[in-house]
């Protein structure tokens, strides 16, 4: 029997943008204490969107994939078999798309992570003829999952939406582990310099060893060396960061290390999630991160379930992974 999942979208009257340049990415906005975000988030989402009473001016305050809806694009989870997740992108005419352009090596990117920032997952969909994509569901567990998806419709620009995915069963809320500079997974040691400072450009530099030998031999992944994914802090607002050079543009070498530039212009606490290759398979490296000096501490989002109307959805795996543990080795991608 399939279990019922209840979905949360959230409709917000105001607009965002999310973009990334030339290896640069950027979080807009400023960060509210994780009540007041949650408060917010609860009223919609926002990534490049133009809501009801949102306008230009609202535009560059928001960041990505808050928004169930934005530039006329929803994104709409849809019924599935156990152990499966499906959805469909509508368009602006009401009909699913089924256009897609290719962007690091992909047509679809979903992520999903735990409000509290636990489970991160990162996998690629397939789409049937009529707009359907599918994948084995990502969501490892009971808890209220945010659900990003990251595309580019043919014609249209790149866009991120998100929805809230429950999963009903006991859940124990798992704390954020605290700020540091060092990270194991499968043996592999990632270490990452600089700091994020709210307001300016930030070089983020990551270096993957094994056994305290350099890893020198990192292989692509999604047309890089490295990939890098940022949640905020109460309201899981969406940074998607690309490493400052490609494989075979004569300059950028192997690992050990991975650059990338992030700017995040308000204080606030983030999570970063590396993914990177070696020896055939992809694993994460997830660290916490804070930028400035964060509001005070209340109660973190990942601890309410924002009203929404209940719609079916595609069931968690019958048996979830201890992978959705924070930092757990061997996240899995597809």
């Amino acid at each position: 029997m399939n279990t019922a999942i209840k979905l949360s979208g959230f409709a917000l009257g105001l607009a965002a943008v999310f973009g990334t340049a030339y290896g640069v990415g950027q979080v807009a906005g400023p960060v509210a204490p994780a009540a007041e975000a949650d408060h917010d988030s609860d009223s919609g989402h926002g990534d490049d969107s133009h809501g009801d009473s949102g306008g230009a001016a609202d535009d560059a305050h928001l960041p990505g994939g808050l928004l169930v809806s934005d530039r006329g694009y929803t994104f709409e989870p849809v019924g599935a078999p156990s152990g499966e997740f499906a959805f469909r992108v509508t368009g602006p005419d009401g009909r699913p798309v089924t256009a897609y352009d290719v962007a690091h090596d992909k047509r679809m990117h979903l992520i999903v992570a735990r409000r509290d920032l636990s489970g991160f997952r990162h996998v690629h969909p397939e789409m049937a003829p009529d707009g359907t994509w599918r994948v084995d569901s990502p969501l490892a567990g009971p808890g209220v999952w945010r659900a990003f998806a990251d595309f580019t419709p043919t014609g249209g620009e790149a866009l991120t939406l998100g929805t809230d995915v429950t999963v009903p069963g006991a859940l124990a809320e798992r704390p954020l582990p605290a700020p540091a500079t060092s990270t194991t997974v499968d043996g592999y040691t990632v270490t990452l310099a600089g700091a994020l400072q709210p307001g300016r450009t930030s070089e983020l530099t990551l270096a993957v060893s094994r056994n305290g030998t350099p890893v020198t031999d990192l292989e692509p992944y999604l047309g890089a060396y490295g990939h890098l994914v940022a949640l905020r802090r109460g309201d899981l607002a969406y940074l998607h960061v690309h490493p400052d050079g490609v494989p075979g543009d004569g300059r950028t070498r192997p690992g050990p290390e991975v650059t990338f530039f992030a700017e995040v212009p308000s204080a606030g606490t983030y999570r970063l999630y590396l993914d990177f290759q070696h020896g055939g398979r992809v694993r994460t490296a997830e660290f916490t991160v804070t930028a400035g000096t964060p509001a005070a501490t209340s109660t973190p989002a990942a601890t309410s379930t924002p009203a929404a109307t209940s719609t079916p959805a595609a069931t968690p795996p019958p048996n979830p992974s201890p992978d959705a543990d924070h930092g757990t080795p061997g996240h899995g991608h597809d």
